[in-house]
């Protein structure tokens, strides 16, 4: 059995445990303050999953300069160097001579291709389209996670709730197992109504223990999708007010919603551009079918001069310039390629292209089915939050009056402790169901604003 030193050391601690709560929240409000929007710009700027997709959009980017780069012609140039011993045939003079001597050459060549089925041009078009689609997917990626950071935001404001009420909870629960105990000494309670005393207010602390674990886990979910360490916590959220949850819209029309939508959310978008590309690539793959026209040209000169003993044979090697302008070359070159046979790869790329693209036409359809999916759903699930915020309301207010009756009939001994923990039980119970029902009705309001293209804020 506790005794009155006891439980006055246990209301002591829970209000003692309130106040530095209290405390550090007001020093965490201090350090800093997120609003929503807030969370949502953190996240933007250091998320590394955004970074790794801005850095697929580059490389989009360099691939789409380097199909255009493919359209101009090709140059190059070279020094070719040989050093010839015994018998053989000196190319610059064109005599067989059995002599040491250096050769060199240069050359600066040319080609272009002339045609090749459009297969290069469609490239460029193709990754034109490729580049669009890393941005929508860079943009879908954004989406997905602001959506998971709303999520997480409310998750915290509602444990923060729930924590607080918890407490208040278990403050009432040892005023009253404080209060039990002095009416056992004083003869006037049993031992069965101290031990439902006891139990109840274990179960406050129980429920106290809970929600901090919670929102310790809540506001770690939202540092993590702000890419801060879990040992940063120094900041505290701002919640909506009375009147955010009052004028949020209720009523949307779900057909209207979708069409809004089909017109940016990224997830069509991209699913748009992949089909576009899709086709491109089969117009790409077709140009292997075509005859490929190359035209070419070349100049070039050779030089060579005798290594040790003088021969009359290398006598003109000796005059470099006359060399370079006798040896002088130049050319032109044509070139038609037709495929004839070639292990059918060709036409086998051209028919994995045609899947590919009717693919990502099945794919584009199956966006718009799920986005029609998910927008209908929202909007149902935004009719019944509302509908169940009404009906939580009215239930917390009348258990909440109902309990305020049964505690001043308890006080004059008209109430028995049974029916009286009975009573504030369901008080409690119906304020959690109101605060998750009051910050759910918010949130499935900001999803549609979401899926219209709104900022989310309040």
């Amino acid at each position: 059995m506790f005794t009155n030193n006891t439980m006055f050391s246990k209301l002591a601690f829970a209000v003692t445990f309130s106040l530095v709560t209290i405390g550090m929240s007001a020093n965490l409000h201090a350090q800093e303050t997120l609003t929503i929007q807030d969370a949502i710009d953190r996240m933007l700027e250091n998320n590394l999953n955004i970074k790794q997709s801005s850095l697929n959009v580059s490389t989009a980017a360099v691939n789409l300069e380097q199909s255009k780069a493919a359209l101009y012609p090709s140059v190059s140039t070279g020094v070719n160097n040989n050093f010839n011993y015994g018998r053989s045939l000196n190319p610059a003079t064109n005599q067989l001579i059995t002599q040491n001597f250096y050769q060199g050459d240069g050359n600066l060549t040319a080609s272009v291709d002339v045609f090749g089925g459009f297969a290069k041009v469609n490239q460029i078009k193709q990754n034109k389209i490729l580049l669009a689609a890393g941005n929508s997917n860079l943009d879908k990626m954004k989406n997905d996670l602001i959506l998971q950071v709303v999520t997480a935001y409310f998750q915290v404001i509602f444990n923060t709730d729930l924590l607080k009420a918890s407490k208040e909870q278990l403050l009432v629960a040892l005023e009253t197992e404080r209060r039990e105990q002095s009416l056992l000494d004083a003869g006037n309670k049993t031992l069965a109504d101290i031990s439902q005393a006891k139990a109840q207010a274990a179960t406050a602390e129980l429920n106290v223990t809970n929600a901090q674990n919670q929102l310790t886990i809540s506001y770690l979910t939202l540092s993590q999708l702000m890419e801060m360490q879990p040992d940063a916590q120094n900041y505290t959220v701002v919640k909506p007010t009375i009147k955010d949850i009052a004028e949020a819209q209720k009523v949307y029309d779900a057909n209207d919603v979708y069409n809004t939508s089909l017109s940016f959310f990224p997830d069509i978008k991209l699913a748009q551009l992949n089909r576009e590309a899709a086709e491109k690539g089969v117009d790409v793959a077709k140009g292997s079918l075509y005859p490929k026209l190359s035209l070419g040209g070349a100049i070039g000169s050779q030089y060579s001069y005798s290594i040790g003993q003088k021969s009359p044979l290398l006598t003109p090697d000796a005059h470099f310039n006359d060399q370079i302008s006798n040896n002088f070359y130049q050319g032109i070159q044509v070139s038609l390629k037709f495929p004839i046979f070639n292990g059918l790869t060709a036409r086998s790329n051209v028919k994995r292209a045609r899947i590919s693209y009717e693919t990502s036409k099945v794919s584009e359809q199956l966006a718009k089915n799920n986005l029609n999916k998910v927008i209908a759903q929202a909007v149902a699930d935004l009719r019944a939050a509302d509908s169940r915020y009404k009906s939580n309301e009215k239930t917390f207010n009348a258990q909440k009056d109902a309990f305020n009756v049964i505690e001043q009939r308890y006080a004059v001994g008209l109430v028995n402790s049974l029916d009286y923990n009975t009573s504030r039980t369901n008080r409690n119970k119906a304020e959690v169901d109101f605060i998750q029902s009051k910050y759910d009705l918010l949130f499935k309001s900001k999803v549609i604003d979401y899926y219209l293209g709104k900022q989310i804020a309040f």
